[in-house]
């Protein structure tokens, strides 16, 4: 082999990581092991390939995790089982969260950041409404991923490292619009890839990624599961709240076929649980059993605290004043945890 085939770029490293050029660069700031160059050029940095791939086997490279929350029913904690997961994952354990808000109700934007603030960067056109309005009319592009990205937006001490991006209610009247927007030269953009391209350069700067997706299985939902590897269903344990799932599954299972992408189940979640419910019990008991998609652990009890836990506050507060000194707080913990345990993530 000869020495120049010994030698790599940034672009090489990228390709041999599966990950973007700027993460590669991420790396370099970030990991003080991170091999030095062989020598710097005007086109870049070189490095040895024999000390990159060695590098890149001993640390195991943490990639962004992007997992979609979605059920086809409301009402069941959907949005809060996203932010509660988000400020837990952050306050908790230390990672990085980014929370992309795709459901019109604009309820995890407007938890995370409060409704006077949400009214300020709505109007400017900072939300993610801004980039589909702009699939529709592609020439007068006006989508600013810097002002749209929300950083350290949770009332939740410890939780700074949780980033949004924000919804907006203009997203009702974008979405039954985009199945007929144009899709670039050459077919190079579809409708279902208008997220994937906006966010793609800073997904590498997170541990996790939580998308809140609205309620329906349409382009937006299928905007937010082309970058994820997999999804959570929040479910009450109910005939109506649970009716959905076996739809999602087979969509889901369709929908990853058609891309080449592989986006699993990571797992039911069951929400606002009641331990007198015989129904609750019972359905409980069946989702467990059929193990199809599987089921977590862990169980998010019904509690007054959860609607309480929506309004945002200017102060800063602990996990357990938000939601609750009783176990709710706990169990959020408690699920957290279960999740980076189903991601093989570093605790």
């Amino acid at each position: 082999m000869s020495e120049q085939n010994d030698l790599v770029g940034i672009n090489e490293i990228a390709s041999m990581a599966n990950v973007s050029r700027q993460a590669v660069t991420n790396w370099r700031s970030r990991f003080h092991d991170f091999p030095s160059p062989v020598v710097e050029l005007a086109a870049g940095p070189v490095f040895k390939t024999t000390q990159i791939r060695s590098w890149l086997r001993r640390r195991k490279i943490p990639m962004a995790r992007v997992i979609s929350l979605i059920n086809l029913k409301g009402g069941v904690a959907k949005t809060t089982t996203t932010v509660a997961l988000a400020e837990t994952l952050a306050s908790q354990f230390g990672k990085r969260v980014l929370v992309i808000d795709l459901d019109p109700q604009t309820n995890a934007t407007t938890i995370l950041l409060g409704e006077k603030k949400w009214k300020k960067i709505n109007e400017k056109g900072w939300t993610l409404a801004t980039l589909f309005k702009d699939a529709l009319d592609p020439d007068n592009k006006s989508f600013d991923l810097k002002k749209s990205l929300q950083k350290g937006v949770s009332d939740v001490q410890g939780a700074t490292t949780v980033d949004l991006l924000p919804s907006s209610l203009d997203l009702i009247d974008v979405q039954d619009k985009l199945a007929s927007a144009p899709t670039g030269q050459f077919y190079s953009v579809t409708p279902i890839d208008l997220l994937r391209l906006a966010v793609k350069p800073i997904l590498d700067d997170y541990d996790i990624v939580l998308i809140d997706c609205p309620p329906n299985l349409g382009i937006i939902t299928l905007n937010g599961l082309r970058i994820s590897e997999g999804y959570i269903i929040p479910t009450v344990p109910d005939v109506l709240s649970t009716y959905g799932i076996p739809q999602i599954v087979t969509r889901v299972g369709n929908f990853s076929k058609e891309v080449g992408e592989d986006i699993e189940p990571i797992g039911i979640v069951i929400t606002k649980y009641q331990e007198a419910s015989t129904i609750h019990v019972n359905v409980s008991r069946d989702l467990r059993r059929r193990g199809d998609p599987p089921v977590f652990e862990t169980v998010v009890r019904q509690a007054n605290q959860i609607a309480a836990s929506a309004e945002f506050q200017t102060e800063r507060r602990t996990i357990k004043q938000k939601y609750g000194y009783g176990d709710l707080a706990t169990r959020y913990i408690d699920l957290a945890r279960e999740l980076i345990d189903r991601l093989d993530m570093e605790q």
